[in-house]
């Protein structure tokens, strides 16, 4: 079994990514599970905007879409800003968008029978709004959302410290709460293997 982890932090490679370290807590438990996990960093291709699976000349995209479908898992992680998920995260789900149009062999979507999860860090709230519109878009697309396929961190009310400078406020929930996430991903990516969806009725 393999799952993708998508980062969408605005930081650019190799900068510290508080979200790729919370991320981190979920892929480690998903890899006790024997998951095979791998992870890209969107900032850090040229993923032109667009609802296509291929933008042409120079598109990074593709590359990353062949990786959706090699993985029954699929984990995006997001920073808050403004209260809003970040804007590469919207682009992420809006090229996903094309899959929703893709059928495999069988005439499904090709989302179905995978599995997907939300995290979420941000030194202000608006956690639950940010996993709201991210797990929405993609039960639209296809991907099945367990229960509590989530985990977030964040400070509390006005600027602060980020999740990477504070060692203990709110660590033990998240990480707690990210290992429930894995549990449950991994779960139910089970159970979709072994009695799979059918075609849209």
């Amino acid at each position: 079994m393999k799952a993708l982890v998508i980062n969408c932090t605005l930081k650019p490679s190799p900068e510290p990514s508080n979200t790729e370290a919370l991320a981190e807590v979920v892929t480690a438990r998903l890899s006790g599970y024997g998951v095979q996990v791998s992870s890209v960093r969107a900032v850090d291709l040229d993923i032109a905007p667009g609802v296509v699976t291929d933008a042409g000349d120079g598109d990074e995209w593709p590359g990353v879409h062949d990786r959706l479908l090699e993985s029954e898992i699929l984990v995006v992680a997001s920073p808050t800003w403004l209260g809003r998920p970040s804007s590469v995260a919207q682009r992420v789900l809006e090229r996903m968008d094309a899959m929703m149009t893709e059928t495999d062999d069988e005439e499904r979507p090709v989302a179905y029978n995978r599995v997907a999860g939300v995290v979420v860090t941000g030194n202000e709230d608006g956690a639950h709004h940010v996993i709201s519109e991210i797990s929405g878009a993609l039960a639209d697309i296809g991907y099945t959302i367990p229960g509590q396929a989530w985990t977030y961190w964040h400070l509390g009310p006005g600027p602060g410290p980020d999740y990477l400078d504070e060692e203990e406020k709110g660590r033990d929930w998240a990480h707690s709460t990210g290992r429930t996430m894995a549990d449950n991903l991994h779960g139910v990516a089970r159970a979709l293997t072994s009695h799979p969806l059918g075609p849209p009725g």
